[in-house]
C-alpha cells in the first residue's frame, strides 16, 4: 500500500495549498457534526467544489463527522451523509457507534475510517472496528513505536497516524474537562481547549495540562516500516500557509530529502515552545510540555510569504498519456488517459503545408504544454502524417479541449444512498433502577451493600473478595482501564484469573475493554468512556454483545430517557467524573511517584484543586467535586440502574452516597448537576 500524506483542510484555501505542495489526502469538516466546528468549514457546494478539485489532480477527500450526535440529531446526520454520497467523498471520518451503523445501513459503499476519537488502542479494537465496517484506524497519538508495531501485527487494517500538529493532555474521546467546566464539548466538537490555561501542582503555578505539540516527521520512514501508511497531519484550525509547511516537510521525508529552510518555516508558522516525539519514543516525562509564548507567536510573520509560494503556482503532478492524429483530409485528433479515464477530441483539419510542414517534435513540443492544469504529459504517441500544417493556435485548442474534457471525465459518480429510515424510536421501558456500586480500590466498600445489584471493582482485586461478593448474591465485575495500551495481554489473563473467583462480567470503557473481554470468554458491559449518546449507539452496544450499558453523562435527562432500544441502561448519578484520562502524568511536571504518594491535585488560576488519581499507565483528572443526583431521582425515568462511582471517598462517603439512593438526601455544600440539566454545545 502507498503511503498517503493525509493534509487538514478548514477552508478552501488550505485544499489548494495542500494539493500543490503534493498531499495524497485531504480531510476537512462541513458546516455541522464534526470535530473542528470552528473551523472555517465548508458548505455543501464548497464540499463538491473542493472533491472536484482535488479528484481532478487524484488526491482523495476524507469528510469529518467524527462527534456524538443525539437522536434529534439524526435527520441533520442523514443530511451530511447525502451531502458526502453527492460530493462522492472518498471516505468518512467517524467517532459516533450510531452514527458508524446508519452510514453502513444507507451508504454501505462508502468507506469508514475511525476517528481517533474512538480510543482504540491495541490490535484486539482495530479488529472490532473492521467488524463494525472501518476500512481505516486513526491510531490514538499516545502509542509507542511498539505499540504501533504491535497493532500491525494483528491486524490487517489501514493504519493511519498522527504525524505532527497540536497534542491533547487527553487521551482522545476520553475528555470531559471542556464539557464539564464550560459546556463546550470536545466530543462534540467545540472543545474550548481549558487545557491550555494555568495549572499548577498542589497549589503551585505552571501549566501542567499543555503539552508541546507533536512532530514525527522525521520518523516517517519508520512509521512506513512499522505498517502505517497514512501520515496525518493535525490543524483544521490551521492557516493554508501551515498546511504547506507540514505537507512538504512530509514529502521531503518520504523522499528521503530535507530543505532546513521548510523545517525551520514549519517551527516558526507555528508551535508551542517546540515539538514532541516523547509518546512514540517512550520518552513521557516533564520534557513534553510546553505552551505557546510570545517568541512562537511572533516568529510566524516573517515566514508566511515564503510558504505561501509553495503553493502560489499549480504544479502538475497527474501523468497523462497524448495520443495525437494528425491525417491529411481529416480532422486532428486526440485522446488523453489518465487515472482509467479516456477522452477523444477532435479539431481542425491539418492544410498541405506551404512552406515548413509539420515536424513531430515540434508537435510533441506543443502537446506538452500542458501548464495550469492538473496534468503533465507523460507519454505522447503520434501519428502524423508528412508534408501538413495546423497552426500552433489549433493544436493548442486541441490540447486544452482534451484536458479539460479529461478532468471532467475523472470526477467520480454520486454514490448510492438509501432513503432516510424513520428516526423515530420506541421508548425505553425499564423497570425498578438496581443501585450499582463502582470503586476504584476495594478498601472503600463498605460493610452494607444491602440494595446494590453490581459492585465495579478495579482489576487489582483480590479474587477472594469476588468469591465473598458472589457469595452475597452481589454481582461482582471488574473494570477494564479506558487506558489499554499494551496491557491488553496482562488485562486478559486477570480476567480469566478472576472468572475462575466468579467474577460476573467486565466493565469495558471502550472496543480495546470489548476485544480484552472478549478473548476472556467473560460477559461484558458498556461503561464510562465508552460515549453512547443516542439509540443507534445503544443498539450498536446490544449487537456487539453488551449485557448492558452506561449512557453518556454529556446528556442531558429528558435526552437520556428518550433513547430507545432495549438493552439495559444506567446512568451516573454521584461521583467525582473523570475530565481527562493522561497517559503523560501532570503531577510528575513538579513531583515524581514517590514524592506524589497518590495524594496530589491540579490547582486551576482560580484556586480550584482537581484531584489526580493513577493506575495502570495511566492518570486520571476528577472533578473539583461530586456529582450529586440523588436527591433528583425520580426525574431520572427510563433507567435500570443508577451508578455510584466512586473515586477519593472513604468507606463513610460511600456508605453515605449509598444511602442517598435509598433515600433522597439534599446534597452536600459542594457539588454539580454535571451536564444533566445543562446539556453541552
Amino acid at each position: 500500500m502507498q503511503p498517503e500524506i493525509l493534509a487538514p483542510a478548514g477552508s478552501p484555501e488550505a485544499v489548494t495549498a495542500a494539493v500543490r505542495c503534493g498531499a495524497n489526502a485531504v480531510y476537512l469538516g462541513g458546516k455541522a457534526l464534526n470535530a473542528r466546528r470552528n473551523a472555517a468549514n465548508f458548505t455543501d457546494e464548497e464540499l463538491r467544489d473542493a472533491v472536484a478539485y482535488c479528484h481532478a489532480r487524484g488526491v482523495k477527500v476524507f469528510l469529518t463527522l467524527n462527534t456524538l450526535v443525539g437522536d434529534a440529531e439524526l435527520p441533520t446526520a442523514y443530511a451530511a451523509l447525502q451531502s458526502a454520497c453527492d460530493a462522492a467523498v472518498d471516505a468518512l471520518i467517524v467517532q459516533d457507534l450510531g452514527l458508524a451503523a446508519l452510514a453502513r445501513r444507507v451508504c454501505s459503499s462508502m468507506p469508514l475510517h475511525a476517528s481517533t476519537q474512538m480510543s482504540v488502542q491495541t490490535g484486539g479494537g482495530v479488529r472490532l472496528l473492521e467488524a463494525l465496517g472501518f476500512t481505516q484506524a486513526v491510531l490514538p497519538r499516545e502509542l509507542t513505536a511498539d505499540e504501533i508495531r504491535a497493532v500491525r501485527a494483528e491486524t490487517a487494517c489501514a493504519l493511519e497516524c498522527f504525524v505532527h500538529g497540536a497534542l491533547c493532555m487527553c487521551v482522545s474521546g476520553q475528555c470531559l474537562m471542556s464539557a464539564v467546566l464550560g459546556g463546550r464539548s470536545g466530543n462534540r466538537g467545540l472543545c474550548a481547549q481549558p487545557c491550555r490555561l494555568p495549572f499548577g501542582v498542589n497549589g503551585g503555578q505552571g501549566h501542567a495540562l499543555s503539552l508541546k505539540d507533536l512532530s514525527l516527521i522525521e520518523d516517517l520512514p519508520a512509521l512506513l516500516a512499522a505498517g502505517v501508511t497514512s501520515f496525518k497531519i493535525e490543524g483544521r484550525m490551521k492557516r493554508p500557509e501551515y498546511v504547506a509547511a507540514a505537507v512538504t516537510a512530509c514529502k521531503n521525508a518520504l523522499a528521503g530529502t530535507q530543505d532546513p529552510a521548510v523545517t525551520s518555516a514549519l517551527r516558526a508558522v507555528f508551535s508551542r515552545s517546540g515539538f514532541t516525539d516523547g509518546y512514540y519514543k517512550d520518552a513521557r516525562g516533564p520534557a513534553m510540555f510546553g505552551v505557546r509564548e510570545k517568541e512562537d507567536v511572533t516568529a510566524a510573520a516573517p515566514v508566511l510569504s515564503s510558504l505561501s509560494a509553495l503553493y502560489a503556482r499549480e504544479t502538475p503532478g497527474r501523468p497523462v498519456t497524448l495520443d495525437c492524429r494528425i491525417r491529411a483530409g481529416q480532422p486532428a485528433a486526440l485522446t488523453a488517459q489518465a487515472g482509467g479515464a479516456a477522452v477523444t477530441v477532435t479539431g481542425d483539419a491539418p492544410a498541405p503545408a506551404q512552406t515548413k510542414a509539420l515536424t513531430a517534435d515540434a508537435l510533441r513540443t506543443q502537446l506538452s504544454k500542458c501548464g495550469g492544469t492538473p496534468f503533465y504529459a507523460d507519454t505522447i504517441n503520434l501519428a502524423l502524417d508528412p508534408g501538413l500544417f495546423l497552426s500552433a493556435g489549433a493544436l493548442n485548442a486541441l490540447r486544452r479541449a482534451a484536458l479539460t474534457k479529461l478532468e471532467a471525465a475523472l470526477q467520480p459518480e454520486a454514490k448510492p444512498i438509501a432513503p432516510a429510515p424513520s428516526f423515530r424510536f420506541d421508548r425505553h421501558a425499564a423497570g425498578s433502577p438496581a443501585i450499582h456500586l463502582r470503586v476504584r480500590t476495594a478498601a472503600q466498600l463498605p460493610d452494607d451493600l444491602s440494595d446494590v445489584r453490581r459492585v465495579i471493582l478495579p482489576l487489582s482485586v483480590d479474587p477472594d473478595l469476588v468469591a465473598d461478593l458472589a457469595a452475597q448474591g452481589v454481582e461482582p465485575a471488574a473494570e477494564l482501564p479506558a487506558g489499554v495500551f499494551s496491557n491488553a495481554d496482562r488485562f486478559t489473563e486477570r480476567l480469566r484469573l478472576l472468572r475462575g473467583a466468579g467474577l460476573a462480567l467486565a466493565v469495558a470503557s471502550n472496543l480495546d475493554g470489548v476485544a480484552v473481554a472478549q478473548r476472556a470468554g467473560i460477559p461484558f458491559a458498556c461503561g464510562f468512556g465508552m460515549n453512547l449518546y443516542n439509540t443507534l449507539a445503544v443498539e450498536e452496544a446490544a449487537r456487539l454483545g453488551a449485557v448492558d450499558c452506561l449512557l453518556s453523562c454529556e446528556l442531558t435527562l429528558t435526552a437520556a430517557q428518550a433513547v430507545g432500544g432495549t438493552l439495559p441502561r444506567g446512568l451516573l448519578v454521584y461521583g467525582r467524573l473523570p475530565l481527562m484520562l493522561t497517559r503523560n502524568c501532570p503531577i510528575r511536571t513538579r513531583l515524581d511517584c514517590a514524592a506524589c504518594g497518590g495524594q496530589s491535585a491540579l490547582t486551576d488560576r482560580m484556586g480550584v484543586s482537581f484531584p489526580v488519581v493513577c493506575g495502570d499507565g495511566c492518570s486520571q483528572v476528577l472533578n473539583s467535586r461530586p456529582l450529586w443526583l440523588s436527591d433528583r431521582l425520580p426525574a431520572v425515568r427510563n433507567i435500570d440502574y443508577y451508578l455510584v462511582y466512586c473515586t477519593t471517598e472513604t468507606p463513610a462517603e460511600t456508605a453515605a452516597a449509598l444511602r442517598a439512593c435509598r433515600v433522597p438526601t439534599p446534597p452536600p455544600a459542594v457539588f454539580t448537576r454535571g451536564l444533566y440539566y445543562k446539556g453541552v454545545e
